[in-house]
């Protein structure tokens, strides 16, 4: 404890020094700070969003879900064939407690949908619905469901590689994929591109999973209590986060599996109420989706507008391929890889097809986009559709609840609160397997990249730093680049694990575990 205190001592002076510099200056150092990392990492920015020339579709966008839609097609459709089988698994019917590891399979998929789930299943769907129309949804399902593949190819990877320690600990990742099956293929870069992906990953995490996390929150916080100094709300989150965090993926995992299906369950089953309310019109919604998705329905774009808006929304909300959610479910209790990777092929579903569908619908139904009553195509006015309110983005989702709900703002904001918050859990692991990669295992690595991810935290929050939030982004996209290439030259591993595990799975040598049967393991 000693030990700790002296470390954070001159970190909370310095920390204490730079948030009062922040709330001094009156938003100058920001612009300074602004100016010079945009000067130094537009370049980064602009490549890694560029769209494809003549369009406004950004190229990685189109590589993350033509690698979901290739390893679709080499894995036979896995997302809907195992999808029972996903379930099962999350119940824990298959889970040996003796098993190497550290969270149960429930627990994994809790901690990884905690940092994907968050405001681009809120304000994300708004924007992607304002400007491609509820066409934009459907090319948004279609997305997610290419993406389950995604997640199923890195995850069941992110296991069979990964390292386990004498201490029940364990490291996973693509950095630990990408170094160790390139080596066993005889491959050459496979180090070099492992250390590329474990610096764009700690840079998301940092900026991404955090900065912008404890800067939306503050917002959101501000806009119920009033205008008040940001550094108060990002001292308040980085003190609860590192009480969270320095008890490791255990403590992570104890609190995502609770946080994550209590914003979920709340969040759907008000939708669920809305769209009940609003039965009749369910039809005609998914008239409007259908009609969008293949003739624009006149928005801004057309067809074109609504796919790029939801291919782009669907990318940007789950992450499939990025392989931030191998590094949560490489900790969880199994010795068949596979497993998780069936597990995680549940989480581009629950995020994108479910809950980013539930926000579409509601918006759709409630009549926050406006209709021209003479042509029966929506106003567009500067590129998107006019709404009833005036509003966009996470306002914009907030105005249609609140027609069926006028006291649903606030629990909106609980929501976006709790939804920035597991996302810093969830980011804060990610980033410290690809610092201890990087740096090697040990609690003083680890320490000291926990406190430094605490204080980006206060300065997220006290800060408007807008272009290192777009590096942080760009680099969270860059991590999909170096990941998917790995993927393609590891998917014949895959495609054997899975070969192994179907044929054993069929022939009964692996069985249901029973509870009985876990009690007398342990014995």
């Amino acid at each position: 404890m000693n030990k700790i205190f002296k470390i954070l001592m001159p970190v909370l002076a310095l920390l204490s020094i730079t948030t009062t510099a922040l709330a001094q200056d009156g938003g100058g150092l920001d612009a300074t700070i602004n100016q010079g990392f945009a000067a130094a990492t537009g370049w980064f920015v602009n490549f890694i969003f560029a769209p494809f020339p003549g369009t406004s579709f950004p190229w990685i966008v189109m590589w993350l879900v033509i690698a979901a839609s290739v390893f679709t097609l080499y894995f036979a459709f896995i997302q809907f064939r195992l999808f029972g089988h996903a379930i099962s698994l999350v119940k824990g019917d298959y889970s040996d407690p003796n098993d190497a590891g550290e969270v149960s399979h429930f627990q994994a998929l809790a901690t990884a949908l905690s940092g994907t789930v968050g405001l681009g299943n809120i304000a994300g769907v708004a924007v992607a619905i304002g400007i491609g129309g509820p066409g934009a949804t459907f090319w948004m399902i279609l997305a997610g469901l290419l993406g389950m593949a995604s997640k199923f190819t890195e995850c069941t990877l992110g296991v069979k590689y990964r390292n386990e320690y004498e201490d029940g600990t364990v490291s996973g990742g693509p950095m630990y994929y990408i170094s160790k099956g390139f080596t066993e293929r005889g491959l050459p870069g496979g180090k070099f591109l492992a250390v590329l992906f474990a610096v764009f990953c700690i840079l998301g995490a940092l900026g991404g999973g955090n900065m912008f996390q404890a800067n939306q929150a503050h917002a959101q916080i501000a806009g119920i209590l009033g205008d008040y100094p940001g550094w108060i709300t990002g001292l308040i989150f980085a003190g609860v986060v590192f009480a969270v965090i320095v008890g490791g993926i255990k403590s992570i995992a104890n609190v995502t599996e609770k946080v994550v299906p209590f914003m979920g369950i709340l969040y759907v089953a008000a939708a669920l109420v809305i769209l009940i309310m609003n039965a009749g019109q369910i039809a005609w919604a998914f008239g409007q989706i259908f009609e969008g998705a293949f003739t624009g329905l006149g928005v801004a774009g057309g067809l074109v507008g609504a796919l790029i808006q939801g291919f782009k929304r669907a990318a940007f909300s789950n992450e499939a391929g990025v392989g931030s959610a191998a590094i949560a479910h490489s900790a969880v209790r199994t010795k068949e890889p596979v497993t998780e990777g069936v597990v995680s092929l549940l989480e581009p579903f629950i995020d994108t097809v479910v809950i980013c569908t539930m926000t579409a619908l509601v918006i759709i139904i409630t009549g926050q986009l406006t209709i021209n009553p003479e042509t029966g195509n929506y106003i567009v006015e500067g590129g998107s559709i006019v709404t009833a309110t005036g509003a966009s983005g996470v306002a914009l989702t907030s105005a249609a609840f609140a027609s069926a709900f006028d006291w649903f703002p606030y629990v909106l904001a609980i929501a976006v609160i709790l939804f920035a918050f597991s996302t810093m859990l969830s980011w804060s692991y990610y980033g410290l397997k690809a610092w201890t990669f990087l740096f090697g295992e040990g609690k003083g690595a680890e320490l000291t990249f926990k406190i430094i991810f605490c204080i980006f935290v206060v300065i997220g929050a006290a800060a408007s730093l807008g272009p290192v939030i777009d590096f942080s982004d760009a680099a969270i996209f860059a991590m999909a680049v170096v990941n998917i290439t790995g993927l393609y030259f590891l998917m014949p591993i895959v495609k054997r694990e899975l070969n192994s595990y179907l044929s054993r799975l069929k022939s009964g040598e692996i069985k249901k575990f029973s509870g009985q049967e876990s009690k007398s393991a342990a014995e």
